[in-house]
């Protein structure tokens, strides 16, 4: 007979406060920054403007969907969501990201526009707002920085520092317009800034996309999680094992353990060290491991009829039976 065990270590990080208010005067900050810079940009005649309010824009949208992620995260689990939220911060990750893209296909075409028919731009104007962007971004990155390690708060962040990446970019372009009076040069900011965003974006959806499919967390090899499982003491085998992730850094594992015959009070020793093993080794704190019996396996008589995972084979019609 298998028992079930269930191993929760339950640890949550209780900086929510204030990262929640960065996050909230971050998306204010970023959203009256885009209305400045979009106006600029359509006074100035200048594409890497607005594309980089475009870009800001959809930082302001990752900024909000990582205050949303970050709130819904913190929401206790529910009879329903047995895991709490915490894949909403991921499923939000993932529908900006592919706004992104959809953005920096419209720029390319935009930028194409320019190339064959350059525009006067105001090259003044591009100085002073992309400094400005540039002095708003990096307040937001330093308010982000302690939080890093979620995958919401770490998106919103390479956001941040993709768009004091084109801040830069644009300054240098005025500055070049300025000295050589060549106007091709802004929308060929604004296809490096696309790139730079499409770049940004494709991170985001493969990171999002493996959680959303239970793929095997980041930097986690199956075998040696194996081996680690097979090397504590009492353990003979281990099949049937599955290790996904909750949320942005909270990963669970299921499998099933061969051990001797012997009572749950003996076994519990043997639950324990995996789940220490789990635990400091692999980061894996949300476990349930089943256990079954060796002499099960090896006994001909009782466990024959079941198949590799413990089911008993369907019976056939009785045209196919064996005699």
């Amino acid at each position: 007979m298998a028992h079930h065990h269930h191993g929760h270590g339950h640890h949550h990080h209780d900086h929510g406060a204030g990262t929640g208010k960065v996050l909230a005067w971050s998306l204010l900050l970023t959203a009256g920054f885009v209305v400045f810079e979009l106006f600029a940009g359509i006074r100035a005649h200048s594409l890497a403007l607005i594309s980089d309010a475009g870009h800001n824009f959809t930082d302001a949208l990752a900024l909000a969907l990582a205050a949303f992620g970050f709130y819904l995260q913190s929401k206790p689990a529910d009879s329903v969501k047995t895991y709490g939220y915490q894949r909403a911060g991921v499923l939000a990750a993932f529908v900006n990201a592919l706004t992104l893209i959809v953005l920096s296909g419209y720029i390319f075409w935009e930028s194409y526009q320019r190339l064959l028919h350059p525009e006067e731009v105001h090259e003044t104007t591009m100085i002073v707002v992309a400094a400005a962007g540039l002095a708003v971004n990096i307040a937001i990155m330093l308010g982000l920085q302690r939080d890093k390690d979620d995958l919401n708060i770490r998106a919103a962040w390479i956001h941040m520092l993709g768009d004091a990446l084109g801040s830069v970019a644009i300054i240098i372009g005025a500055v070049v317009i300025r000295f050589t009076g060549w106007h091709r040069v802004d929308p060929i900011l604004s296809i490096i800034i696309g790139a730079l965003v499409v770049w940004t974006a494709w991170d985001i959806i493969k990171e999002s996309l493996n959680i959303l499919l239970e793929g095997l967390p980041a930097g986690l090899e199956l075998k040696e999680v194996t081996a680690a499982i097979r090397g504590v003491a009492g353990v003979i085998d281990v099949h049937d094992l599955h290790i996904w992730t909750l949320g942005s850094n909270a990963h669970a594992l299921s499998c099933h353990v061969l051990i001797d015959d012997q009572p749950p009070s003996e076994s519990d020793a043997i639950l324990k060290s995996l789940n220490s093993v789990l635990c400091q080794r692999f980061d894996i704190h949300h476990t349930t491991i089943q256990f079954e019996h060796a002499r099960c396996a090896v006994a001909e008589s009782g466990c024959s009829l079941m198949d590799a995972h413990g089911c008993e084979p369907a019976p056939r019609g009785r045209w196919i039976d064996p005699i």
